[in-house]
C-alpha cells in the first residue's frame, strides 16, 4: 500500500527576516496613543509629529480641483510630469542660482520613495551607509529592510548635531562606507550645516569615493542661518526633497529628487516597476505650489513665531536645555534632569498633561533616552496651549 506523502508543518507565524529589522517608528505610535485619549474626549496638544497644520496653498487645491473635474487622471512619465520636473529645475536656479537639468529630475511619491530609488540604485546588499544619529529614524529602517547597513554617524551636541568631514573619516577607517547621508534642516535638532561644512562634508566624501545623499526637505524653513544645497558643491550628490513641510502638503505624497545623469535611467527602470509613476493629481498640484509664494513665507513667519515662544517658555518650565533649531520645526530637549527614560518620560506627559511629544529613541539607539523631541507645526495656540500644561505639570 502506497502512503501519502506527510502533511507539511504549517509555518509559523512570523514575518521576513527584513521585516523583523524594521524598528517601530515612534512618533507614530504616540500619534495612536494621542488619538485613543481625543477619542475618550480629553484634549491633546499634539507635538509629536512633523505635520504642518496649515493646508496646502489655495492655488494648489484649486489646480487639484480643476484637475478632478476633468474626470482624467492618468499615469505620467515615471520620472514625473515634463512641466513640473522643468519647474523643479528652474526652482534651483531662482533660490540657489544652480543650473540642474530637467532631465535630472525624478518625480516621487513623497521623499520617502526617493530615499527607495536612492538606495536600491546605489548600494549592493551589504553595503554599510552612514546616517545621522540623531536623525530621522526611517532612514535606519529603509536600509535594514533593503539589506543595507545603516552605520551610525554619531552627532555631538558641542558641533551644534552638525556632521563633521573627520568624523566621517573616522567613522570610515572603521565601517568601510559606501555612502554618507546628511540631512539640512535637520530632524530632531532643528541644525542647519553651514555651508563651509557642508563643502567640506561634499569633499571628504568625494575623497574617500563615497556616494553623497543629501536630504533637503526643511529648505525654506530657516530661522537666520542659509541653507545651501549640497549641488552647489557636489554635482554628482543625490539631492532629496518633498513638497510636505515647506507646503504643507504631507498628505499629497509628493516629492523629487535630483539625480547624476548617469544615475537617471536606473532610478527610471526603478522607479517603472515599483511605482509606476507619482499620483498625476499630486504633481498637479505640485506645480501650482511655487507661485503660492506669500502662503508659503506666512506659514514660515508662524513657525518663527512658534520658535520663539517655545525657545522663550522652556528654561522656565525646567524640561532640560533645548537646541536652538536654526531650522524645520522641532525642538530636541535634553531632559536628562527628569528622567533617563523618554518613552516612559512621554507617556506621562501624554496622560497627566494632554502634551504628545516624541521620546528621543526614535532618532538615536544610545543618547535618546533622556532626549525628547518637541514639534511646533502646529498653530501658535497650541503652543500657548502647551506651554500652559507643561508649566502646571512639570512643577
Amino acid at each position: 500500500m502506497t502512503q501519502s506523502p506527510p502533511t507539511p508543518e504549517r509555518p509559523p507565524n512570523l514575518s521576513s527576516r527584513r521585516a523583523a529589522r524594521v524598528a517601530p517608528f515612534l512618533a507614530m505610535d504616540v500619534m495612536s496613543s494621542a488619538a485613543a485619549r481625543e477619542a475618550r474626549g480629553e484634549g491633546v496638544v499634539h507635538m509629536e509629529v512633523g505635520q504642518p497644520s496649515a493646508p496646502a496653498p489655495r492655488a494648489v487645491i484649486a489646480a487639484a480641483q480643476a484637475a478632478l473635474a476633468t474626470g482624467s487622471l492618468p499615469y505620467t512619465q515615471a520620472l514625473g510630469m515634463s512641466a513640473l520636473r522643468e519647474r523643479i529645475a528652474r526652482h534651483y536656479a531662482e533660490t540657489y542660482g544652480v543650473t540642474v537639468s530637467p532631465s535630472r529630475i525624478v518625480v516621487t511619491t513623497g521623499s520617502s520613495a526617493g530615499f527607495v530609488l536612492a538606495f536600491l540604485a546605489l548600494f549592493d546588499a551589504g553595503a554599510r551607509i552612514a546616517v545621522p544619529q540623531p536623525g530621522y529614524p526611517a532612514y535606519r529602517s529603509l536600509l535594514n529592510a533593503l539589506d543595507l547597513v545603516p552605520a551610525p554617524l554619531t552627532l555631538r551636541d558641542a558641533d551644534r548635531f552638525a556632521p563633521t568631514g573627520d568624523a566621517l573619516r573616522a567613522l570610515h577607517a572603521r565601517e568601510s562606507l559606501a555612502g554618507l547621508l546628511v540631512m539640512s534642516p535637520a530632524n530632531p535638532s532643528g541644525t542647519v550645516i553651514e555651508p563651509a561644512r557642508l563643502e567640506d562634508l561634499c569633499a571628504t566624501a568625494r575623497q574617500l569615493g563615497l556616494r553623497f545623499i543629501s536630504d533637503e526637505i526643511y529648505h525654506g524653513l530657516a530661522y537666520g542661518m542659509p541653507t545651501e544645497t549640497a549641488l552647489r558643491y557636489d554635482d554628482e550628490a543625490i539631492v532629496i526633497n518633498s513638497f510636505s513641510k515647506t507646503w504643507c502638503m504631507t498628505g499629497w505624497r509628493i516629492g523629487w529628487m535630483v539625480v547624476p545623469d548617469w544615475l537617471v535611467r536606473p532610478v527610471e527602470r526603478l522607479a517603472q516597476n515599483l511605482y509606476i509613476s507619482a499620483p498625476y493629481l499630486s504633481q498637479v498640484g505640485a506645480l501650482a505650489a511655487f507661485d503660492a509664494v506669500e502662503e508659503v513665507e506666512a506659514v514660515r513667519a508662524g513657525y518663527a513665531a512658534n520658535r520663539a515662544l517655545l525657545l522663550d517658555a522652556f528654561p522656565g518650565l525646567g524640561l532640560g536645555r533645548t537646541h536652538p533649531a536654526d531650522g524645520a520645526f522641532y525642538l530636541y530637549a535634553d531632559v536628562s534632569n527628569l528622567t533617563d527614560d523618554a518613552s516612559a518620560f512621554c507617556r506621562r506627559m501624554l496622560d497627566e498633561a494632554g502634551v504628545a511629544a516624541t521620546p528621543g529613541l526614535d532618532f538615536d539607539a544610545v543618547e535618546g533616552g533622556h532626549h525628547v523631541r518637541f514639534s511646533f507645526a502646529g498653530s501658535q495656540a497650541d503652543c500657548v496651549d502647551a506651554v500652559r500644561r507643561l508649566k502646571g505639570w512639570s512643577r
